[in-house]
């Protein structure tokens, strides 16, 4: 399979996570380990590394495509 343009661009969500702080993505996730990240848990992190003036650390918006169109992870569940 040819990977698409967007991940050609950028990080899996994988790499991006483990440049997280593991106790913020820990809470975000707890209880929800067993599906696929939701969008809303990584703008949830996205919003609090702005709140921690780390805007630096927030994937790029290529990246979030790349991840929902991949399937990496959930944009909503039914």
């Amino acid at each position: 399979m040819e990977p698409n343009f967007w991940s050609i661009m950028g990080r899996t969500y994988a790499e991006w996570e483990a440049t997280q702080d593991s106790a913020m993505v820990a809470k975000v996730r707890a209880g929800d380990e067993a599906n696929k990240v939701l969008l809303n848990q990584i703008n949830w992190m996205w919003v609090a590394n702005l709140m921690a003036k780390k805007p630096e650390l927030n994937p790029s918006s290529a990246e979030l495509l790349d991840w929902v169109t991949s399937g990496q992870i959930d944009a909503m569940r039914k």
